[in-house]
């Protein structure tokens, strides 16, 4: 493998000498010059064609140059660059190139400028030359110095490379210069009547009709450059390697050359995230092993530590991972590394929210304080060292904490939440940070559909799906498409929901973490629907499934409890679902707890009671779950609390009271676009109002009667609704229990024949859920 020199790089010189010539007119030379600079430069991550840029082949060339016209008339400045490559003509050509002719491109030194004032020669004013320091003069002087330190083989095996390079416009380059033409391959066969067939060219330039890629169209350094790439791109993105790039990587490595370092780093993200620890480990010991030999003041030796942590913690090895980063803490505030430190103390933050028992040690010893002071130093220590990434990322963290932990005596958490968003967004757009977009919009829809906005919460998902998904983190992507199905979910569009997650693309499921956290998104939407279809041994296989799933988020397991308790709710297993719920609240710590969760978990703990037969003590619970949202502005989790309040009352016998309830909060209701929220409230009206209907029959008898139709009239009309919003999330347990109720009004209506369609009606369902049963 060639050090540096490359036959693509030598057609850039080429390209370099045509453009210093004068030919380009000004509206191509944007053009050519960015063509230049994207093969000199570190690969970038957003450019789409980053192939072409990384080598070049002469197919490229061919489609940069060749629609742009020259100053000459009549040719284009792809005929300029044909004609200069092939003004190459042997390797004595290709030595007066690299010797004489780039060198006299570039602007001459200030001794260069004296030595020639003092002998008296005039400075030269015609003719374009680069600065010495400019992107192409460093270029030109990097590949001059290369070329100098060329031993003769290797010289000899890169004009070969360069001759094969370009053999393929040898007919258009023949074309348009008739006179010129010449041998295909060196002028000094054709000046001893030698063609490509002849023993010496065999011996030379090998056989030209193989097609075999020459060791030496590939540099260390390109290498170097396309490694680079590649961990930008895991870090960024959080996949793996591609196979294409994988055969490309090891088609370089095993070249005649010694491996880039950082190719050990590249194998160390692959085999973690493929969920290989022993591979991770050891590629990442022999990485920080070679750049700390390397380096003499062993800076690297604290973000080695971070590195170790993180694999660490990933493979559940906690006490090793907090020893680790405890001690890169302490090596970063030795040497002052503000940067690493900074890292650190965000990776210990976000561990301690995900594993607060692992935690403990550390609190107590108050390493990171509380955890508004921990953010607080973070927002500092990013803004003092222009750590714009983290900046934004401990902002969104900032509102997440309140969003979890409002304080409800200033009432002001909304405000601080919103405010939050917006600084981390504007700080986003600024410093064009497109990584950390994903976290935030899903943080953002979550806040919305918390305070009952579902349509805002739909539209972020949206909007990140349709203009950020390309280049966001695969983490994030899942995530937001999760979030996304959630929401078809409830509206009942199961068939939209799972086709979006299938659509996922494999490649952003390669990391091992990322087709886990996939799967069991999967498995919760299929539960979700199997829970109201009634089918019990669907539920109870994809449960034993997702048990044994073992995602690390806090959140994800407590929607697999919630998930479990309406299960075993609707079984009528009411003993067995309060023992979950005191289980679900116990696993809840003050590092992870979460008002949302608790108010459900009320919620549910009231419901349990009110369906067996224990309404009052329900009614206190039902209550503090309806103040805790009220005080902390989550607005769907208050509807749902004043529904499972209205549900208490009615066991009470207060109809008036429930009517007043669920018909001041219906309006909110049918905006949450929750199905099965929106059909048990209009089931309560139902049961309400023919409650009140009951009550003025038992104290007026028959004097009620008009007053008593109008009731039953209302009831006739909610039972419709809340069926319809059952059929639209496949409710089987909700439809029948509908049916039945208006089989039994239209009984005590005296209308026979409706009642027993009605009845039918009921049981077919009945047989419906036998047969998914």
């Amino acid at each position: 493998m060639a050090r540096y020199l490359t036959p693509w790089r030598i057609s850039l010189l080429c390209l370099i000498t045509v453009y210093t010539d004068g030919v380009v007119p000004n509206s191509s030379a944007i053009h050519v010059l960015s063509f230049l600079t994207a093969g000199l430069f570190p690969l970038d991550p957003a450019d789409k064609q980053w192939e072409k840029h990384y080598l070049p082949g002469i197919e490229e060339l061919e489609e940069t140059l060749s629609h742009h016209e020259s100053s000459i008339p009549g040719r284009t400045l792809w005929d300029l660059f044909l004609k200069k490559i092939w003004s190459l003509d042997s390797l004595d050509a290709l030595e007066e190139l690299m010797n004489d002719v780039l060198p006299s491109l570039l602007s001459k030194t200030r001794e260069q400028l004296i030595q020639e004032r003092d002998n008296g020669i005039e400075p030269e004013e015609d003719g374009m030359r680069l600065s010495r320091s400019s992107p192409l003069g460093m270029f030109i002087r990097r590949a001059c110095l290369e070329y100098t330190r060329l031993q003769f083989h290797d010289s000899v095996r890169l004009w070969t490379g360069f001759v094969k390079y370009r053999l393929p416009t040898y007919h258009m380059w023949a074309r348009r210069n008739p006179s010129d033409e010449q041998s295909p391959v060196d002028i000094n066969l054709a000046l001893n009547g030698l063609d490509t067939t002849s023993y010496l060219s065999q011996v030379v330039y090998g056989n030209f009709e193989e097609e075999t890629q020459e060791e030496g169209s590939v540099s260390v350094k390109d290498a170097e450059r396309l490694v680079e790439f590649q961990v930008g791109e895991l870090q960024r993105l959080g996949g793996r390697v591609p196979d294409e790039m994988r055969a490309q990587l090891k088609h370089i490595m095993t070249s005649e050359s010694s491996v880039p370092v950082l190719m050990y780093y590249l194998e160390y993200l692959d085999a973690w995230r493929a969920g290989d620890y022993t591979s991770a480990f050891d590629n990442l010991h022999r990485y920080f092993d070679y750049t700390m030999h390397s380096n003499v003041d062993r800076s690297a030796y604290q973000f080695a530590l971070l590195n170790l942590a993180i694999i660490q913690a990933d493979f559940e090895c906690f006490s090793e991972a907090i020893s680790a980063v405890q001690e890169a803490v302490a090596i970063a505030r030795e040497s002052h590394d503000m940067n690493c430190l900074n890292f650190c103390m965000s990776w210990l933050y976000h561990f301690g929210k995900a594993f607060p028992e692992q935690m403990r040690e550390v609190q107590n010893s108050g390493m990171l304080g509380n955890e508004k002071e921990g953010l607080a130093f973070l927002k500092a220590k990013s803004k003092e060292t222009d750590m714009w990434s983290l900046l934004s990322t401990t902002l969104v963290s900032e509102a997440k904490l309140e969003m979890q932990q409002p304080d409800a005596s200033q009432g002001e958490s909304l405000a601080s939440i919103i405010e939050c968003f917006v600084r981390a967004s504007h700080v986003n757009m600024t410093k064009s940070l497109s990584t950390s977009t994903g976290t935030h919009m899903q943080l953002q829809s979550i806040m919305y559909a918390r305070i009952g906005a579902t349509h805002l919460s739909w539209l972020d998902t949206e909007v990140f799906r349709e203009c950020y998904a390309e280049g966001s983190p695969y983490d994030d992507f899942v995530r937001i498409t999760f979030r996304n199905c959630q929401i078809l979910a409830q509206k009942g569009n199961y068939k939209e929901s799972f086709a979006r997650m299938n659509k996922v693309e494999p490649e952003r499921l390669r990391a091992f973490r990322y087709n886990n956290s996939w799967t069991y998104y999967s498995g919760l939407l299929q539960l979700r629907r199997q829970i109201c279809r009634d089918d019990k041994v669907a539920v109870e296989h994809i449960l034993s499934q997702l048990r044994a799933v073992q995602l690390l988020e806090f959140d994800m397991r407590l929607l697999l409890a919630f998930h479990t308790i309406e299960f075993t709710i609707r079984q009528g297993d009411y003993g067995r679902a309060l023992r979950m719920v005191e289980q679900a609240a116990h696993s809840m710590q003050p590092e992870n707890f979460d008002v949302h969760s608790q108010i459900k978990l009320l919620c549910l703990k009231a419901r349990i009671l009110e369906k067996s037969g224990h309404p009052q003590r329900g009614f206190s619970l039902a209550m503090r779950a309806a103040s805790i949202a009220h005080r902390s502005k989550l607005l769907f989790d208050l509807w749902e609390s004043i529904c499972t309040l209205a549900a208490v009352l009615l066991s009470l016998r207060e109809f008036e009271a429930v009517v007043e309830l669920v018909e001041s909060i219906m309006p909110q209701t049918l905006e949450s676009e929750d199905f099965a929220l929106i059909a048990r409230a209009y089931s309560l009206l139902v049961d309400a109002n023919m409650g009140i209907a009951g009550e003025l029959w038992s104290t007026l008898g028959k004097e009620s009667l008009p007053s008593r139709k109008e009731y039953v009239s209302r009831a006739l009309g909610y039972i419709d609704s809340a069926y319809d919003s059952y059929e639209e999330i496949e409710d089987l347990l909700g439809q029948t229990e509908m049916m039945a109720k208006k089989a039994t009004v239209m009984h005590l209506t005296g209308d026979p024949v409706l009642a027993n369609d009605y009845a039918a009606k009921y049981l077919d369902l009945r047989r419906r859920r036998g047969a998914e049963v």
